[in-house]
């Protein structure tokens, strides 16, 4: 692993660039240096630390446990796992069933590496595995239906670890910062200027196609997350497809090319961006009921939502 350590030294913000959860990832504080690079490296410790955690692509990870075990017995679960199941099931509820943490295993047939669609007999076999009503959870201990079934954190594990990085690095006493997971991002606290003067951090959103800024948004709080059809998207036949996949048919979503939503938490901002993906033509309306800030790019070039310009 690669770390790369720079700064600004007109204003006083430090970074470390380095490679977690499969995505590049910044932190940039701001404050004096002597006192900045210790935090800037336990907070990047703590992202190991989650994505150690959670990987379903380690075998010592708790979600590879529950994996291995929840379809035999039930398991108990620590309660930060426990926080991550129970938003899980929130996210379920509000989405009316499309926000589902047991659908990761439809990356079994979808190959976004390879410009080729699975047949429809491959996709119903994996829909036979796919529902968090399948998955027995009591807020302790969870336990599967029947094997086949998995949990895959990988739709909240970057946004969940950019809001716990935030926080750690405020508790150590940082007023200024920045944290960016994968695009995923959490503001430690808006940038100084001279005196009690304060100052956003802009964030660009771009085009999922073009890669042309859409909007550059102003925050000095909270968090936002940009779901749609960025690195991750295969074409077929002259037909683009987007690697986020709707848990009831199997299929990728249509309708949205990219949401991004701006929300208190970061991972609050991540859900309902993939929820509004998922809710595909009656995405602004759906982010509308839930008073969200979004900006919304459709499949056929339309703008939509309150972060435009």
């Amino acid at each position: 692993m690669v770390n790369r350590f720079f700064e600004n030294e007109s204003l006083g913000i430090h970074s470390l660039q380095f490679k977690a959860m499969g995505s590049p990832c910044t932190i940039h504080l701001q404050g004096e240096r002597s006192a900045i690079q210790s935090i800037l490296e336990s907070a990047k410790q703590e992202v190991l630390r989650l994505e150690k955690k959670y990987s379903r692509y380690r075998e010592d990870s708790v979600v590879s446990l529950i994996n291995a075990t929840a379809a035999k017995e039930a398991i108990a679960v620590d309660a930060e796992t426990a926080g991550l199941l129970n938003y899980a099931h929130v996210c379920f509820e509000m989405s009316d069933g499309m926000f589902d943490v047991t659908s990761g295993v439809l990356r079994k047939v979808w190959d976004f590496k390879q410009n080729t669609l699975p047949t429809e007999t491959d996709i119903a076999a994996c829909l036979k595995d796919i529902g968090w009503k399948k998955v027995q959870w009591d807020g302790e201990r969870i336990r599967f239906e029947r094997s086949g079934i998995e949990i895959d954190f990988g739709g909240v594990v970057k946004e969940f670890s950019a809001d716990r990085v935030a926080q750690y690095c405020r508790d150590q006493g940082v007023t200024a910062g920045l944290i960016e997971l994968g695009g995923d991002i959490s503001i430690v606290g808006p940038k100084f200027l001279e005196g009690d003067e304060r100052e956003p951090w802009l964030i660009g959103i771009r085009h999922p196609q073009t890669g042309d800024a859409m909007a550059s948004i102003p925050l000095f709080e909270g968090g936002v997350a940009t779901s749609g059809s960025y690195e991750r998207f295969i074409k077929v036949n002259g037909k683009r497809y987007c690697h986020i996949l709707n848990p009831q048919t199997g299929w990728p979503v249509e309708g949205v090319a990219s949401v991004s939503v701006v929300a208190p938490q970061c991972l609050v901002s991540g859900s309902l961006s993939t929820i509004a993906m998922l809710k595909g033509h009656q995405a602004a309306q759906w982010l509308d009921e839930q008073g969200a800030s979004y900006l919304l790019l459709m499949d056929n070039g339309e703008i939509k939502g309150t972060l435009q310009g």
